[in-house]
């Protein structure tokens, strides 16, 4: 099985990628939907609600646009959350790879973690890809999904630079295109892939 890294920056078209990887076929997983689940997790929010008061709607579930605002404006905040969040997503995955194994050894298994070299949890795939987009780019999709500018340009800044990311990257895939583009460059990303997965026993 090859552990595959899928990573870029907010706005790159991560998610985008990781739709099209799997329809390819490989198996997929995707951090920000597991942080979503932790929230739900009652030791969670305790633990969130001892370290940032009152971040919940009425029916006890965490705001997460206003824990995202404290958190984006306030660096030792966010290192406070995610010293909650990450050790759970880094457990959550490798589940998910221990299954996957199991079930189909010459798999490719794809885990799409936006903070994956931010934290150095890079180190923990076979591969790593990263998806391209630079910050004009970044900014006209943030906008378009109606994030305000302030909040685009601060959610931006808090991450490394995609083209800092890039360095690290066994693949790049190139978003500055067409669908058309896009769908090209990861069929071959996942022909690629799928021959080292096989190769890999």
């Amino acid at each position: 099985m090859l552990k595959v890294g899928l990573t870029g920056s907010i706005g790159t078209g991560k998610s985008t990628v990781a739709r099209l990887l799997e329809r390819e076929g490989a198996y997929v997983i995707d951090a920000d939907r597991i942080v979503h689940d932790l929230l739900n997790r009652q030791d969670i929010r305790e633990k969130i609600r001892s370290l940032f008061g009152d971040v919940f709607r009425e029916d006890g579930s965490v705001d997460r646009k206003k824990l995202a605002k404290i958190v984006f404006s306030d660096e030792t905040k966010k290192k406070q959350l995610e010293s909650i969040i990450h050790p759970e997503v880094f457990k959550e995955i490798e589940k998910f790879f221990s299954s996957i194994r199991k079930k189909d050894p010459d798999a490719v298994a794809v885990a799409e973690v936006p903070l994956m070299i931010e934290t150095g949890s890079y180190k923990n795939y076979d591969v790593v890809v990263v998806v391209y987009a630079p910050f004009e780019l970044q900014l006209k999709r943030l906008l378009e999904k109606g994030m305000d500018m302030d909040e685009a340009i601060r959610r931006i800044k808090s991450q490394m630079s995609p083209e800092e990311k890039v360095k690290y990257a066994d693949f790049v895939i190139d978003n500055t295109g067409s669908l058309e583009s896009l769908e090209k460059q990861v069929k071959e990303l996942y022909r690629k892939l799928k021959k080292m997965a096989e190769k890999k026993d």
